[in-house]
């Protein structure tokens, strides 16, 4: 089992790009968050989309509709919770065959521990990474200037050719 761990920063992440530098010095509570990706042998893997999936399907009591909140096809939502109901012993979601009464889905009790488990791991790591976290957040050039510095590389490159 392999863990992947990706730093993102916050405020790219949920479209809250500063704009200036008044801005960023209201900004210090915005912090680098973790995305934590689970890969197991045999190319399965559990992250955050697979996990916010079966967060909406407890919410919605539907794969479509849990798909649909994502922007992801009935299909592909479907896929992907077969997929995870293949990889453990256990499976994942449950599912009501349609007609009058309707179809739906649901989690099994082994699907909650998944994302509780799942859920406190992304926890735990953010909370040890936190002092390396802050310390690449420090580091970051304010967003206006990101990107800065291959600008200024290019037109060297450009002026020595």
């Amino acid at each position: 089992m392999d863990i992947l761990i990706a730093a993102e920063d916050d405020a790219a992440c949920h479209g809250n790009a500063m704009t200036g530098a008044a801005e960023a010095s209201d900004k210090v509570d915005a912090m680098a968050t973790l995305s934590l990706r689970v890969d197991f042998e045999g190319a399965e893997s559990v992250g955050p989309g697979k996990i916010r999936l079966l967060e909406l399907l407890k919410e919605t009591g539907s794969i479509a509709a849990a798909g649909r909140a994502m922007d992801m096809s009935y299909r592909r939502a479907w896929l992907l919770i077969d997929a995870l109901n293949h990889a453990f012993r256990q499976p994942v979601v449950a599912t009501k065959l349609g007609g009058n009464g309707g179809g739906g889905a649901e989690l099994t009790q082994f699907g909650e521990e998944l994302v509780a488990h799942y859920r406190d791991m992304e926890t735990a790591a953010n909370a040890a990474l936190r002092p390396h976290l802050s310390a690449l957040q420090r580091a970051l050039a304010p967003s206006g200037s990101r990107g800065a510095a291959e600008d200024h590389d290019s037109e060297i490159s450009a002026r020595s050719a």
